[in-house]
């Protein structure tokens, strides 16, 4: 959705090395906010972001104005029933289906033959893999992994709205995977037990509000009660007012 990062570079250089030509996609996308939400507020710097494709070596920017994605009378939309129920799609009911849409027109238009999305939307590239098998889509999917700061933090164009001190406590998130990978690695099966431990570092957080904490299975992304498959660690936490989402993989 533009404010373009290293993670978002990242995605274009993973383009760059599977096809000829490479097409970057810089449209916020009203559909999938609710009301109340940051559409408004949300960054845009369209110069600034040209700048960065065109030392990305991306060929053509694809920026449309909201009348041109969407006609006022519109009545079709994607929706998918299963992998969207949970996670994000619980605290933020319709967001996907406006996702789904927007990647499907999207993939329409620009008819590619490969299309990269990042890790760190961990459900969403679930719901864009599953939309395109479902709907036979003929375009390959490639998942680029999460891009973080040095610090740790995940890239995230809603990064500049954390005040300094919010800056230091969004750290919690990349703390609470970290210690959720060290029990793993220790031989902690338990959901429980692990859930525990990620919440004990919100708790500890000043400016943490936890949305969700999850582990799921990485296909269905259903909810485990032991991992004893790979399994997803799921979060999204507000920072203040700032809404923050990361997430690991597990492999039993």
């Amino acid at each position: 959705m533009g404010y373009l990062h290293e993670g978002h570079l990242s995605l274009a250089a993973l383009a760059r090395e599977r096809a000829d030509a490479v097409v970057l996609s810089i449209f916020v996308n009203p559909t999938q906010f609710l009301a109340g939400e940051d559409l408004d507020r949300y960054p845009r710097d369209f110069e600034r972001d040209a700048a960065l494709c065109e030392l990305a070596d991306v060929d053509v920017i694809f920026h449309p104005a909201t009348d041109e994605m969407y006609e006022a009378k519109r009545s079709v939309f994607v929706d998918e029933d299963s992998l969207s129920t949970g996670l994000c799609g619980s605290s933020r009911p319709g967001h996907f289906r406006g996702v789904l849409t927007v990647v499907a027109k999207l993939f329409n238009i620009v008819l590619p033959d490969v299309a990269v999305f990042g890790q760190k939307d961990a459900q969403q590239v679930r719901l864009i893999q599953r939309m395109a098998h479902d709907l036979n889509f003929p375009v390959e999917i490639v998942v680029g992994p999460i891009v973080r700061e040095s610090d740790g933090l995940a890239m995230s164009s809603r990064n500049k709205f954390l005040s300094p001190d919010e800056r230091k406590d969004a750290l919690c998130l990349r703390s609470a995977l970290m210690r959720v990978e060290a029990l793993f690695a220790e031989g902690v099966r338990n959901v429980d037990v692990l859930r525990k431990a990620m919440r004990e570092i919100f708790d500890s957080t000043p400016s943490a509000t936890v949305d969700y904490i999850e582990i799921v299975d990485d296909k269905t992304l259903s909810p485990l009660v032991a991992i004893d498959r790979r399994a997803l660690v799921v979060l999204a936490v507000r920072i203040g007012k700032t809404r923050l989402i990361d997430n690991s993989l597990l492999s039993a």
